[in-house]
Formats: structure tokens, C-alpha cells, sequence
């Protein structure tokens, strides 16, 4: 969907800003993509011979992006088993059409989401192991994080 798209149907804005989210850094749940995603997550880097006297060897910190929605009582996004590499800096975009809090098992990260209210936790993968990502008073899984 392109952005005019989205605005000729009136898509709240919090909608539209978790879909550009979720298309410009989408973690996915494919498997087969979890090796490709982490090959591409890390930016490109260009040097100049004529600026550059020997090459850099910092290696750039990767992220993965995971974005989700609940809307309707229907959870879309990245949703099911999504994977992370361990030491990732990983950031969760939740929108949500009903308020409540986004709670992070095992990292025990909550933050408020609602109808006016994006939810983002952002947090280094540091504990290896599956962990569900849930709207706590509903008791809705949004998906499972796996790290390692």
C-alpha cells in the first residue's frame, strides 16, 4: 500500500506510521528470511580512498524492527514466532484500537497502548530464550519473540 493510498482511505495516523514501521523494518516470521533480515538489518557503509587512509573495523550495531496491531480483535503485523539475533537492539511498535498495556515477558517491559497511543519498547536482546509479547488485560498474544 503507498502512502496515498492509505490517505485516500482515511487511515488513522497511527495506523499509517506502524504500516511505514512495518514496511521499512519489518522483523517478519518467515524463517527463511530470518537469515536474510540479519545479513541487510546493519546500514551500508562507503569510504573514499581519497578520505579514507585505512578502512574502519567497527562493526555498525544491528536492529530489528517489529511492528504489530490489534485492531478489531485481530492481531496483523508481525505476529506468530518472530526471531532476533542475540545482542540485537530490537524495537517493538504496537498500535492498538483499545487501551491497554503492552507487557514483554521475561524482559518485563510494559508500556500503554490505545486508540491514541502507540506503544514502543525498544531494548537490547539479552536474554536468550522465548518470550510472548501480550496485551495484558485482554490476555491477547501478539506473538512470541524468539532470541537465540
Amino acid at each position: 500500500m503507498t502512502a496515498s493510498d492509505a490517505s485516500s482511505r482515511h487511515v488513522p495516523a497511527a495506523l499509517l506510521l506502524a504500516a511505514v514501521v512495518f514496511i521499512t523494518g519489518c522483523a517478519g516470521t518467515d524463517e527463511s528470511e530470518a537469515g536474510a533480515r540479519s545479513s541487510s538489518s546493519s546500514p551500508a557503509s562507503t569510504t573514499t580512498a581519497a578520505t579514507s587512509a585505512a578502512p574502519s573495523t567497527t562493526a555498525a550495531p544491528t536492529g530489528t524492527n517489529i511492528a504489530v496491531s490489534y485492531v478489531g480483535g485481530q492481531v496483523t503485523g508481525d505476529s506468530g514466532r518472530v526471531p532476533v539475533t542475540p545482542g540485537d537492539q530490537v524495537t517493538i511498535t504496537v498500535t492498538s484500537d483499545v487501551a491497554d498495556e503492552v507487557h514483554l515477558h521475561g524482559y518485563d517491559l510494559s508500556a500503554p497502548v490505545g486508540p491514541d497511543t502507540m506503544s514502543t519498547l525498544t531494548f537490547q536482546a539479552s536474554i536468550s530464550g522465548v518470550f510472548e509479547v501480550e496485551l495484558e488485560e485482554l490476555g491477547t498474544l501478539l506473538f512470541t519473540l524468539q532470541v537465540g
